[in-house]
């Protein structure tokens, strides 16, 4: 498949983009990870503006990504937590692809700030690219790009 003829209109990569490729959303959710779900935690961890904040978790909202659940602390008014959905744990892999690209090719001379473990025995967790037949990772040259149901090809040229 020649990727040149490939129309890109409805590039699964752009949407996701669309939702997720802004750097603060990417923070956002690495903190909502890690148990931060208030805004006002969420505001002071990032050091991130009221406006920045709000438009990005509308996004992620509206997304499907994170949602929102109120909760009253007594004595006090409601308020709103935003919590991680299923298809925001969807993306725990790039975010951790991420983190461990950054520790490989931008890290600190004292060493990464956190390492992702396996909470049962402690290994450590790597984000790859594995077959979902076999189970084995591969290698960039071991992947392919195949037409899917959706593929649309631009028109000829001349």
């Amino acid at each position: 498949m020649d990727w040149r003829q490939v129309e890109t209109d409805n590039c699964s990569v752009a949407r996701a983009l669309a939702v997720v490729g802004e750097k603060w959303s990417l923070l956002v959710l690495r903190d909502a990870f890690n148990g931060l779900r208030r805004y006002d935690e969420l505001r002071r961890h990032l050091g991130i503006s009221d406006a920045v904040l709000a438009d990005r978790l509308r996004t992620l909202v509206a997304a499907g990504v994170l949602e929102r659940r109120s909760y009253q602390e007594p004595g006090r008014r409601s308020r709103v937590e935003y919590l991680v959905t299923a298809a925001g744990w969807d993306l725990q892999p790039v975010v951790v692809g991420l983190l461990q690209w950054g520790d490989r090719h931008l890290g600190d001379d004292a060493g990464p700030l956190v390492e992702v473990r396996h909470r049962g025995c402690g290994g450590a967790v790597e984000a790859v690219v594995r077959c979902a037949e076999d189970g084995r990772v591969l290698t960039p040259a071991e992947t392919q790009l195949t037409p899917g149901p959706g593929l649309r090809l631009r028109p000829v040229e001349g």
